[in-house]
């Protein structure tokens, strides 16, 4: 008997060895240099749960602000399982987004990449990220825009409207979601059977972003799992489509016939299921985030009577100037008119991954621009909503100190989309409509903002559009 206590005592032994020396080289991994502060977090978990807490919108991430008051303005820390270095000074930043490609790769950490599958456009390096950037600007671009999606654009909205201000009440937030994706799939793919589009936007509105949340709770694995069913059958839609097309040779005029251009020439990009991916990723993003900015402009301007106010006199000075009322936004006036609308700007919390001290090959880079949006020595009370501060200011390009469409060849290429959209939906609400907030809203980041109770309005027809 004390020979089998002797055994297990040292297997004992052994094994809290073991232990501990994992838990150490977890917690002090293996680097030539100097790491940052920081810590590591639980084993595998990391700091990861923490990082998801629910929060106010109007402050910095709290778990980045706790890190900078205790190790500074760079710190390491481990999220989804990989090793991170956290950024959050201007000139550092700003230095990353230009030397990707050359010091630094861009990256997100597998458990973020895997839902949106392996050919994302926002995961590929080099000349294939090149390619697809260029091939969605021909979309989404300035020329793009003004050549082929204005005028629908227009009109989608004007139409949405009306329709959805008859019912008295409604839900901006999935009002502007089906709103985008309508306007946009035919734009892409313009030759679906009725039934096919409405199963694919099916699809593209149940793969949602809220399984970006804690790891603990049972809905987040819920949503994951919808979200890879939504992912698995809106692909095969898409590749459907591509495949006819491609079989077919048939011209429509769309954005699939572009990518179908783009295989046959022999570009840079020969796997199609890049083209496939890429219709997935833009449906996906293009309806969350622009329906976030829209949403939040809905929010803010309800809620300050000033900035309404100034909306409403320089898009009613709009339609006044116009021979025909009814013949919608031009290029020119979104340009060179809408010059108060244009200074709406939302300083969003987005985390970006990137890549003194050593940050070993292989970690991830995390910058933080809300650190630097939210900087009272950059920006005078930074938290409030004043359009004001950036009158008289170029805001079109990024710099150090205002990078919330990214900047250097992540520059978002939808940004240019996304600023039309919100402007052409404000010149319709505010010249034809009365609306107001139906509730108080609660709106919070988990890190992403959104409104966990939707974003209800009140809507009647304004007595001065029906003059």
């Amino acid at each position: 008997m004390s020979f089998l206590w002797t055994v297990a005592l040292c297997a004992i032994a052994l094994a809290v060895v073991e232990i501990s020396k994992w838990l150490y080289r977890w917690s002090n991994p293996k680097c030539n240099g100097k790491l940052p502060p920081g810590s590591m977090g639980f084993p595998i978990v990391g700091e990861t749960i923490e990082f998801f807490k629910l929060h106010g919108c109007y402050e910095i991430l709290p778990f980045v602000k706790k890190r900078m008051s205790r190790y500074g303005p760079l710190f390491r820390t481990n999220l989804f399982g990989s090793n991170t270095v956290v950024l959050t000074e201007p000139d550092v930043i700003f230095e990353v987004f230009r030397k990707e490609n050359k010091s630094f790769m861009f990256s997100y950490p597998s458990a973020i990449v895997k839902p949106f599958g392996k050919d994302n456009m926002c995961l590929e390096h080099g000349g294939i990220h090149k390619q697809l950037k260029q091939i969605t600007l021909q979309l989404l671009g300035s020329k793009g825009l003004k050549r082929n999606m204005i005028r629908d654009m227009d009109r989608a909205t004007r139409d949405h409207l009306r329709s959805k201000a008859s019912q008295g009440s409604f839900d901006a937030e999935d009002a502007v979601k089906s709103l985008l994706l309508a306007h946009l799939t035919p734009k892409m793919m313009s030759n679906l059977k009725p039934e096919t589009q409405r199963n694919l936007l099916d699809q593209i509105n149940a793969f949602n972003i809220d399984w970006f949340q804690s790891p603990l709770r049972l809905t987040t694995w819920k949503s994951l799992y919808r979200a890879y069913i939504a992912r698995r059958e809106a692909m095969k839609v898409i590749n459907d489509a591509f495949t006819r097309r491609k079989a077919s040779r048939e011209k429509c005029g769309d954005f699939l016939d572009t990518l179908v251009e783009e295989l046959e020439k022999g570009s840079v990009i020969s796997d199609e299921g890049f083209y496939i991916s890429l219709i997935f990723g833009l449906l996906i993003v293009y309806k969350d985030s622009t329906s976030v900015a829209i949403c939040l402009a809905i929010k803010f301007i309800s809620e300050n009577p000033k900035a309404l106010a100034e909306l409403k006199r320089e898009h009613e000075a709009i339609l006044q100037n116009r021979e025909d009322k009814e013949s919608g936004v031009t290029w020119e006036e979104y340009r060179h008119k809408m010059i108060f609308t244009n200074m709406l700007r939302f300083m969003e919390n987005i985390w970006q991954q990137h890549a003194g001290y050593t940050i070993p090959a292989g970690w991830i880079v995390a910058v933080v621009p809300s650190v630097v949006h939210f900087d009272p020595t950059i920006y005078e009370n930074p938290l409030e909503f004043n359009p004001w501060r950036w009158e008289g200011k170029e805001l079109r390009s990024a710099s150090k100190t205002f990078m919330v469409f990214g900047a250097g060849a992540r520059q978002c290429a939808g940004a240019d989309s996304a600023r039309l959209q919100m402007s052409i939906f404000i010149h319709h609400l505010v010249t034809k409509y009365d609306f107001s907030l139906a509730q108080e809203l609660e709106l919070v980041r988990s890190p992403y903002p959104h409104f966990p109770k939707g974003l209800p309005i009140n809507i009647s027809e304004s007595p001065k559009s029906l003059v």
